[in-house]
C-alpha cells in the first residue's frame, strides 16, 4: 500500500492545491485530516503538511514530529531560523525555538542535500522563491553592482492572501484596481536576504496586489557591469533543474507560461551601455510558491524523484 501522508488545513487554497497535486501522486496517498484534534492523533503518516496559520502550525509540528511523522510546514513559522528574526518580522512571540534552529528551508534548488536528511521543513514564502531563484545566481556570479542596490517591483495575484475573508482582498476592492501594501516592511524580506546573501539596505522590496486569480511577476531592477552574458549564467546555474526555464535572450515570461504548475520561468534583458538589467521571474504562487514546491520537497525527503506529482 502506498504511503498516506496527511494534509492539516487542505480547505484553504494551498491545501486545496496540495490535495488536487497528491491525488495523482504515483506513491503517496493524501489523508484529510479535518480537525486540529484528528492531526494530532493521526498515526502511521509519513509526511505531514501543514497548510496552517504560522500559530497553528507551531501547535502541531511538534506532535506531529514526535508521533514519526516528518513535517512540511507552508506557513512562515519556522522560515528564519531565529526567534528574534521571527520576532521582528512577525510581530509574534515564537514559541518553539528548539524546532526553528532544527528546520531546513525548503528551496530544492539551493538546499536539495539539507532537505533530504531533515525531519522538518520550513516551504518558503511564494515571494522570496521568484526572488531568490532570480537573484541568488547573479550574486554568486558576482555581476551585480551591489552599492546600487536592487529593486524588486513583485505582483501576485489575490490568492496569495489566503482564503479568509477581507476587505483589501473582496471583490470591489480588488477588479479593475493595482495596490500596494507591507511597503518596506514585508515579512518575506528577510527569507530573500537569507538566501540570496544580500543585505537588507541593498534590497528594495515592494509587493502589489493583482485583481487576478493566482501567479506572481517580479520584475527586478540592478546595475551589471555591462559585459556579462546573464542568460549564460542561468542557464548554467540551473542546468539540470526540471523546475527552471530560462527564456532565450528577447522573451520574458508572463503569469500564463506558468499557471498552474511548479515552473518558475526566467528572462532577462541587459543595456550593456548602461549596466542596466532587468530580470523577471515568475511563478504560480499556488504551486511553486507554496504547494508544489511543498510536494516537491516530499519527494526529496521519502527518496522519490523530485518529479512525482509534478510533471
Amino acid at each position: 500500500m502506498r504511503p498516506a501522508v496527511g494534509i492539516v488545513g487542505h480547505r484553504g487554497y494551498s491545501g486545496a492545491e496540495l490535495v488536487r497535486i497528491l491525488e495523482r501522486h504515483p506513491h503517496v496517498r493524501p489523508v484529510l485530516l479535518e480537525h486540529r484534534e484528528e492531526a494530532i492523533h493521526a498515526e502511521g503518516l509519513a509526511v505531514v503538511f501543514l497548510a496552517t496559520p504560522p500559530e497553528v502550525s507551531m501547535d502541531l509540528a511538534p506532535m506531529m514530529l514526535a508521533g514519526g511523522a516528518k513535517v512540511i510546514d507552508l506557513s512562515g513559522a519556522f522560515r528564519l531560523g531565529t526567534p528574534e528574526a521571527y520576532t521582528a518580522w512577525y510581530h509574534a512571540p515564537h514559541t518553539q525555538p528548539e524546532l526553528l534552529a532544527e528546520a531546513v528551508y525548503g528551496l530544492p534548488e539551493f538546499c536539495r542535500v539539507r532537505i533530504a536528511g531533515a525531519r522538518l521543513v520550513a516551504n518558503p514564502g511564494c515571494y522570496p522563491t521568484a526572488a531568490n531563484l532570480a537573484i541568488r545566481p547573479l550574486i554568486e556570479a558576482g555581476v551585480v553592482e551591489r552599492s546600487a542596490g536592487i529593486v524588486c517591483d513583485a505582483k501576485s495575484g489575490v490568492s496569495g492572501a489566503g482564503r479568509k475573508p477581507s476587505l483589501t482582498t473582496s471583490f470591489c476592492e480588488v477588479t479593475g484596481n493595482l495596490s500596494a501594501y507591507a511597503v518596506l516592511h514585508h515579512r518575506h524580506v528577510p527569507e530573500v536576504l537569507m538566501i540570496s546573501g544580500l543585505e537588507e539596505r541593498e534590497f528594495s522590496f515592494t509587493a502589489q496586489l493583482l485583481p487576478v486569480e493566482r501567479g506572481i511577476l517580479e520584475t527586478i531592477y540592478f546595475r551589471t557591469h555591462g559585459a556579462e552574458d546573464l542568460i549564460a549564467i542561468y542557464e548554467k546555474r540551473y542546468a539540470g533543474e526540471r523546475f527552471v526555464r530560462v527564456h532565450p535572450p528577447g522573451r520574458l515570461p508572463d503569469l500564463h507560461s506558468v499557471a498552474h504548475t511548479n515552473y518558475c520561468d526566467i528572462g532577462v534583458t541587459v543595456d550593456a551601455a548602461t549596466g542596466r538589467a532587468v530580470v523577471v521571474s515568475a511563478i504560480d504562487n499556488l504551486v511553486k510558491g507554496a504547494a508544489g514546491q511543498a510536494v516537491q520537497n516530499m519527494n526529496l525527503l521519502l527518496g522519490y524523484p523530485e518529479t512525482d506529482g509534478l510533471l
